[in-house]
């Protein structure tokens, strides 16, 4: 079953770390992500530009479209992973070692409902 791990963390923390900073976190990261590739179990991954770059469309009639995110939080979501795992308890484990990797911030997991890959590439 595909789970979806969704990264929140306070976007001003991560945002303040110095480049050498970010770059060792992804780095260990990056562990993770090739051991769950190399297990043919990696789906998509993104990681989210600022809520400052978001839009919120508001389905009013007539729609309404807001500058930012749709709700204030202390934590924003910062990207996400698709993951193929056996069941929650499995999806948590995956979320672990991500957390293990990233310090701060929390990872929601659920499962996906409807996956459709799509058709384009970054």
């Amino acid at each position: 079953m595909l789970y979806a791990i969704l990264c929140y963390h306070d976007e001003d923390f991560v945002g303040s770390w110095s480049k050498d900073q970010d770059e060792a976190v992804m780095k260990k990261l990056a562990v993770v992500q090739e051991r769950l590739t190399q297990q043919g179990r990696l789906g998509p991954v993104a990681r989210l530009l600022p809520t400052t770059a978001a839009a919120t469309l508001r389905k009013e009639d007539p729609p309404l479209v807001l500058d930012g995110p749709y709700a204030e939080t202390k934590e924003q979501l910062l990207g996400f992973y698709i993951v193929d795992c056996k069941n929650l308890d499995d999806a948590l484990d995956v979320a672990r070692d991500l957390g293990a990797a990233n310090p701060g911030g929390a990872y929601e997991v659920r499962p996906v409902g409807v996956f459709r890959p799509g058709g384009i590439s970054a």
